[in-house]
């Protein structure tokens, strides 16, 4: 049997957050069925933020209604603070997904709050979850370099990621926000915090800005981590982390993983369409290179294997 890895496509919002057109809550909506008929089985549909700070964000419970009736699905929310916890609860998300920087500035920038108080913050918001039957995860945004300060502290990260765990998160999600992160630094960290908490409990989330998403990636399955986020198209990017790009697309990622022999339960073709549509709604070009190449193999006839 082969063995799994969780793919959590982040596409419907961190992929939308950072573009010129705003999509309709229906083409959201639309969006996500196309993953989930995909095989996608863990999504993040939305956040529970200022409309006026993130527009294509709006309306994100009726995003998640549109797609309440999908069993077997895993539909996270990015949250700020415990209102939008609230909302997020309210509107039956399964997962609440809570960042923290893992510098001072960047937390400030992102949430104007001090690190020390996000973590407050998110000891109460995980004691509410727990309570609530709510997976929560922890994000550190900026692991490995930060925009503002440069090269970020291992130390701190793994500091994080422990208080994280004792505040009572399911998971923790290790971010390379703005893909300044190269293989043997992912190697490092990944390692260590593995054999701190344990590798079934960590997540990581990578920006391909550099090219080096799947390396990246291939660094974190050498440290037994088997849960990534990704997005359709490799559409994506932070609106307040200067230089952060598209995630590690989608398509490229299952690819990567089907053909080192692990199990996405993933249909790459049908992800293929779906990252086509994407593009069209937003009248962008789409990332990634598996669709460049499934359009030179369907072009010599050649099989998509």
């Amino acid at each position: 049997m082969r063995e799994k890895v969780l793919i959590n496509d982040v596409g419907p919002r961190d992929g939308l957050q950072n573009q010129q057109r705003v999509l309709r809550v229906e083409q959201r909506v639309q969006i996500i069925r196309g993953l989930l008929k995909a095989g996608v089985r863990s999504v993040e549909a939305g956040a529970f933020v200022s409309p006026k700070a993130v527009p294509a964000m709006a309306h994100t419970d009726q995003v998640l209604a549109g797609i309440a009736g999908d069993s077997g699905v895993d539909r996270q929310v990015l949250i700020p603070n415990a209102k939008g916890y609230e909302l997020a609860r309210d509107a039956g998300a399964n997962t609440v997904v809570l960042v923290i920087c893992a510098t001072e500035t960047m937390n400030q920038r992102n949430v104007r709050m001090s690190v020390e108080d996000s973590l407050a913050q998110a000891q109460g918001i995980f004691q509410a979850a727990q309570a609530d039957g709510i997976r929560a995860v922890g994000c550190i945004a900026v692991a490995w370099q930060c925009p503002f300060e440069g090269a970020t502290d291992p130390g701190k990260v793994m500091d994080l990621a422990g208080r994280l765990f004792e505040f009572g998160a399911d998971d923790v999600n290790i971010a390379d926000t703005i893909g300044a992160a190269n293989p043997m630094a992912v190697r490092s960290l990944m390692g260590a915090l593995a054999r701190e908490y344990g590798a079934q409990r960590l997540a990581c989330h990578f920006h391909d800005t550099r090219a080096l998403a799947l390396g990246n990636i291939y660094a974190a399955l050498d440290a037994d981590v088997r849960k990534f986020d990704s997005a359709i198209g490799g559409i994506g990017g932070c609106p307040f982390a200067p230089g952060a790009t598209g995630n590690a697309a989608s398509e490229d990622v299952v690819m990567l993983l089907e053909q080192m022999g692990f199990d996405t339960g993933i249909d790459l073709i049908a992800l293929m369409e779906v990252g086509s549509m994407v593009g069209s709604m937003l009248d962008v070009p789409t990332g990634g290179r598996a669709d460049t190449w499934r359009r030179l193999q369907v072009e010599k006839d050649a099989p998509l294997t």
